[in-house]
């Protein structure tokens, strides 16, 4: 016994070291980092930050000449859903119903940059906030909105990785101004004419805005010669005098929101105007004007998502509707004045399998009813198109079809009629009821993909766009 217990005490120190070198071994061939990711810039959703943001960037840098065109009175389609920011053309031009057995005459096409952002239109010249992809570069392109003609181009050069698209707004187009916002929270001011350049802001280097999800979303909004952007940095919103470039208000950002794809849009209650902006983080309303411009009036947290692009719809009654997709679903509220304090009520939320919601695109609030496309995730309505009346929004009155989902396109209403766009570029002419869809008529206009850029109506002029083309028909009746 003693024998054996020898033998093995003189094995120990052995075993020690081959169970060491074993180890070492393994260690050495063993990788700890390849269940690792690396960190890709974008991979997360979000823009580069760090070296990306220590970037140079010389807003409006350069300017190129192309031609000149003479303006077209009657074509204005001036900002984001149009000139009363509710995405219905009130034009009395008519519009066809049908194609027939014809095709859809494309008036012209120009190749863009990757991305989903629109035109907006004043007097003959359309205005695109595009990407210049061979530059590497935010582009501000002004067209003719009768040829096509590329008129003058402002551009800056600014790093940017695909990250499902690249620009994505539409500019606002003022009295003699045109403001955009790039992609990486760049504002900048020309004039609408010439092109030449006014003003810049960087959002990021000087009030420390995080650029969202999938880059900028958000539109600039006019108000007279008032540029209205919400930053999300050190402050929640600014407004910026377009002659000149300088802020004149700022509203605070205690609870350090920061910037959603979703667009600021006005509102009025009992006489007082106020900026209703769906934030991450909350919904705010910020004072228009008078003595407390840019103060914070009211705000909720009871409508909070990680992701939200759809803009605020303005309804009657002092009542707006938000909705955001992933899962999140829609709301609507009520504001109230009470004495000198203003009070926001939740009145309906629901996901949305459970009622009206929209991932995408902002619904349209026409003849007292919203119409809108459902998101991937509502259940047997998912990207069909709906009407909802906002007493029950729990409740459709009016659905496409499954024979009729639209995916993430945009739509319009003109001459009474919806336009109606999907994702491959399927354009559909509907007559819509609170309790009726009807095809008109159904063309394909691009063998494109992911057109999601809002639509613009005008003069009899429609533009649309998939993420590499734009392009303008004639849909004047005949």
């Amino acid at each position: 016994m003693a024998t054996n217990t020898g033998t093995i005490l003189k094995y120990i120190p052995l075993i020690f070291i081959l169970l060491a070198a074993g180890a070492l071994t393994g260690w050495l061939l063993v990788d700890p980092a390849s269940s690792i990711q690396p960190a890709v810039p974008g991979m997360d959703h979000r823009p580069e930050s760090s070296s990306v943001r220590a970037e140079q960037v010389i807003i409006g840098e350069f300017f190129e000449l192309r031609g000149t065109a003479e303006p077209v009175p009657g074509t204005n389609w001036p900002s984001f859903r149009g000139p009363g920011r509710d995405n219905i053309s009130k034009e009395p031009v008519k519009l066809l119903d049908s194609w027939g057995e014809k095709a859809p005459v494309i008036l012209w096409k120009v190749d863009v940059g990757e991305g989903h952002a629109a035109p907006a239109v004043s007097e003959g010249k359309v205005y695109l906030m595009d990407y210049d992809e061979i530059r590497k570069a935010d582009a501000l392109r002004c067209f003719s909105l009768q040829t096509g003609q590329e008129l003058w181009r402002r551009w800056y050069p600014v790093h940017l990785k695909r990250n499902h698209g690249l620009s994505r707004t539409v500019p606002a187009v003022g009295r003699n101004t045109v403001v955009t916002i790039g992609p990486r929270c760049h504002v900048m001011c020309v004039d609408r004419n010439t092109g030449n350049f006014r003003w810049g802001i960087d959002l990021e280097k000087q009030y420390g805005t995080e650029a969202p999800f999938w880059y900028t979303g958000q539109c600039p909004l006019l108000i007279n010669d008032t540029a209205v952007v919400a930053v999300g940095g050190k402050v929640l919103m600014i407004g910026v005098d377009c002659n000149t470039g300088t802020v004149v208000w700022e509203a605070p950002n205690p609870d350090r929101w920061t910037m959603s794809h979703s667009s600021v849009m006005p509102m009025s209650v009992d006489g007082k105007k106020f900026f209703v902006y769906c934030a991450i983080g909350g919904i705010c309303g910020i004072s228009a004007d008078g003595p407390d411009q840019g103060s914070i009036l009211w705000k909720t947290t009871e409508f909070a998502p990680s992701v939200v692009a759809p803009s605020p719809v303005i309804l009657d009654g002092g009542r707006f509707f938000v909705s955001a997709g992933y899962g999140y679903g829609g709301a609507l509220f009520r504001v109230q004045k009470n004495g000198s304090d203003w009070i926001v009520k939740i009145l309906q939320n629901y996901k949305p399998s459970q009622g009206l919601a929209s991932e995408q695109q902002t619904p349209i609030y026409a003849g007292r009813n919203l119409y809108g496309i459902m998101p991937k995730d509502a259940g047997e309505l998912r990207n069909e198109f709906v009407c909802f009346h906002p007493g029950d929004l729990k409740k459709a009155t009016m659905h496409s079809g499954k024979t009729n989902r639209f995916g993430l396109g945009p739509y319009i209403l003109a001459d009474g009629k919806f336009f109606i766009l999907s994702d491959d570029g399927e354009l559909t002419i509907a007559e819509c009821s609170p309790t009726r869809f009807k095809i008109l008529d159904r063309k394909r206009i691009i063998e494109g993909q992911d057109s999601w850029g809002p639509i613009a109506i005008t003069g009899g002029y429609l533009l649309m766009r998939d993420s590499k083309q734009l392009v303008c028909l004639d849909i004047k009746a005949k």
